[in-house]
């Protein structure tokens, strides 16, 4: 043994170096020994295995004498190999430290993953012997200053501000104006082209998909395919490191940073609800070799089988509080080391249950929200699994935020033409109070998107009526089946001008709506400039073209459209506004904060079955504080008609008059007074919107 090991403290888990040696701390409550291992510089071989010589409670640990940072190294744990009892210990595999800052090497598509005799009979109940050391990265001893705690400050924290969710690799691999050595990488992310970019669509928060380290499905591998999404984390303190760029994870401290600076916001899309080790047949790669008992749940009266409230094959087991204590000590190290401001929790129904289910006042939750750094950072969650009682939109804490696929889901029928949509489109609109307004929540707790990451993009929607997943090799059996889409014409590509104009003014159509809509607004990467994945709604294994933004092919008057929408939302704080609106009349001026009403200006008629059109007035809360009152007024008409039509315009106060400053009908935006003050024109298919101004303001 070429360092000394002394008994070292339970109290930090991981790897930590100290200036003199290095202390390692790994959680095993069914272990009957532990083994550190470390290998040479190039992590082909195993130099050296030392049992850690001590145990306090369930942490197991030891203290290695000048043993420094750029270490690599791995676990074997001891125990008895029993996967009808829950345990499935196999000293012959090595295991990744849940808490390593760094991964060395990749993994090798082998057999010696897993922990049985993969191919034999017996299955998972048969013991695998053979060592995964060779196929396995190994951890590394990380240098302190990644542990370092950031003091620069997060841009203001503003809920309703626009987020724009992205692929850290699909985001720039394909722009021109990137450098190229930063292209597909983390640090591309903070480039001067793309901070522009971002800053000209008023971008507050950039949310990116999972960065954590992650492991590519061996079905994929052996169709030569990746997860290119990345939801199959193994590391959750480590970045993924194919996306690495010239000056490593300090390089992803950087672009934070640079992007914060710029008064961007970056959330990270956070997977605790499932690993890469999949089910009883999956490899053993970390979790299930340290303690599979404890770190996944475990069906009742078969701890063989895993519960499968994910669809991924396990689900972990965040009620057990160092499975807990794992995830908070995560996402305070993103927060607090690398600079992060929030987090979406992929699947959060899960990471909520108990034993029992869901549980509003359970143990994550009641962390999260205690505790000092992470109840201050944006928290957002997608309020389902497949699990019992997994679907819980508008069921989380006031704390968070959610993902509203109702709202996604009902913009998409609506503009398709689907009938009796209007009533609950009216809902979204103002932030899906039926869903949210309770406990004190805010209209920003609806995160409103069309298209996500999962599904058609917004271009796709309104040029494919199917699925086109021939490329993933699942026989085009994957993805959503319900997309709520309309080709408007002809399937996929055309050149009929007619088809084109149409699909045009859809994608205006659908992103006014979003921009005019109470509630925190979220676009997909590339949906501003009418990217296509040619009709792929799972894109999850696409590494290429499909699954990249192609800034080549970007329609440059969409995305200058987008800006327009973007900045007139910023403009206007009735379209963003913290509290729910009723109807309620205002004491400033005894109007009603919302109003609906026909074309020809009178109260709708909510029961009519054929309502599909529609006026509506939106002024500033009535429960506003008085600091925060505004006679900010935006009238909207929804014509969903293909036939133009004349609209009753309320009203004007004395010195005021109408502008119009959206138009969907018109591809360039800018606002222009209306030529009569009682009526104005709407032409069919299209979101008209006008403001009250000021008769000394320029139009």
């Amino acid at each position: 043994m070429k360092y000394k090991i002394s008994n070292g403290t339970p109290y930090r888990l991981g790897a930590f170096y100290d200036g003199e040696g290095t202390n390692f701390a790994v959680f095993s409550a069914n272990a009957s020994q532990i083994d550190l291992c470390l290998f040479s510089a190039d992590g082909k071989k195993e130099i050296d295995r030392i049992s850690l010589p001590e145990r306090t409670g369930p942490v197991w640990h030891g203290y290695m004498h000048g043993l420094k940072p750029g270490t690599l190294y791995g676990y074997r744990a001891h125990g008895i190999y029993a996967p009808e009892q829950g345990h499935r210990f196999n000293s012959n595999k090595l295991l990744l430290d849940p808490y390593t800052r760094e991964i060395f090497g990749k993994w090798t598509p082998s057999a010696t993953l897993f922990g049985y005799q993969k191919g034999a009979s017996g299955g998972d109940l048969t013991f695998g012997a053979a060592d995964s050391a060779a196929c396995v990265p190994k951890s590394v001893v990380s240098d302190p200053s990644l542990n370092d705690f950031l003091q620069t400050a997060a841009p203001a924290l503003d809920g309703r501000d626009l987020i724009y969710e992205a692929h850290a690799k699909g985001l720039t691999k394909l722009h021109p104006d990137v450098p190229e050595n930063l292209r597909g990488t983390y640090e591309g992310l903070a480039s001067d082209a793309m901070i522009d970019h971002l800053l000209s669509l008023n971008v507050r928060a950039v949310e990116l998909m999972p960065v954590h380290h992650f492991l590519d499905d061996e079905f994929l591998l052996d169709k030569n395919l990746v997860n290119y999404w990345g939801y199959n984390s193994i590391g959750f303190f480590a970045l993924e490191p194919r996306y690495l760029g010239p000056d490593g994870i300090i390089g992803f401290r950087a672009m934070v940073q640079k992007l914060k600076a710029a008064g961007i916001q970056v959330y990270l899309d956070v997977v605790f609800n499932h690993t890469a080790e999949g089910d009883q047949n999956g490899p053993t790669l970390c979790f299930r070799g340290l303690d599979n008992a404890v770190y996944y749940r475990l069906i009742s009266g078969q701890p063989r089988y895993y519960v499968n409230d994910t669809g991924c094959g396990n689900t972990v087991n965040v009620s057990h509080p160092y499975v807990l204590r794992l995830v908070l000590d995560s996402l305070r190290y993103w927060v607090l080391c690398m600079g992060v401001d929030g987090f979406r929790f992929d699947l959060a129904t899960t990471v909520c249950r108990e034993d029992y289910g869901f549980d509003l006042y359970g143990g994550f939750l009641d962390a999260i929200r205690q505790d000092p750094i992470l109840s201050t950072v944006r928290l957002i969650a997608e309020p389902w699994d497949i699990g019992p009682g997994g679907y819980r939109l508008g069921g989380f804490p006031p704390e968070f935020s959610e993902w509203n696929d109702s709202y996604r889901d009902t913009t998409r029928k609506y503009w398709k033409g689907d009938p009796q949509t209007t009533p609950d489109l009216a809902s979204r609109l103002l932030g899906s109070a039926d869903k949210f307004d309770r406990a004190g929540r805010r209209a920003w707790s609806s995160v409103n998107f069309i298209s996500a990451h999962d599904g058609f993009t917004i271009a796709d929607i309104t040029r494919y009526n199917n699925r086109h997943n021939q490329a993933n090799g699942e026989n085009n059996m994957d993805g959503h089946g319900a997309n709520y889409s309309d080709n408007c014409g002809a399937e996929g590509e055309t050149r009929d001008p007619v088809i084109r104009a149409r699909r045009a003014r859809r994608q205006r159509n659908f992103l006014a709506t979003l921009f005019l809509s109470q509630g925190t607004p979220m676009l997909l990467a590339g949906d501003e400039i009418g990217n296509s994945q040619k009709g792929n709604n799972n894109a999850y294994c696409q590494d290429n073209e499909i699954g990249w933004v192609n800034w080549d092919k970007g329609d440059k008057v969409l995305k200058d459209f987008v800006a327009y929408l973007s900045q007139f939302r910023r403009d206007h704080k009735a379209l963003r506004q913290d509290r729910f609106l009723h109807g309620a009349k205002r004491q400033q001026d005894d109007m009603r904060d919302v109003e609906w009403t026909d074309f020809g200006g009178f109260p709708l008629q909510w029961r009519d079955p054929g309502l599909s059109s529609f006026c509506l007035t939106l002024r500033c809360s009535a429960e506003a504080p008085s600091y925060e009152k505004d006679n900010d007024v935006v009238f909207v008409v929804f014509n969903r008609s293909n036939v133009a039509a004349s609209v009753v315009l309320p009203s004007c106060p004395d010195g005021y008059r109408w502008v119009r400053a959206l138009d969907t009908s018109q591809q360039s935006q800018y606002p222009s007074l209306e030529t009569s003050q009682e009526s104005t024109e709407v032409s069919g298919s299209s979101i008209v919107a006008l403001i009250l101004e000021a008769d000394n303001a320029k139009p």
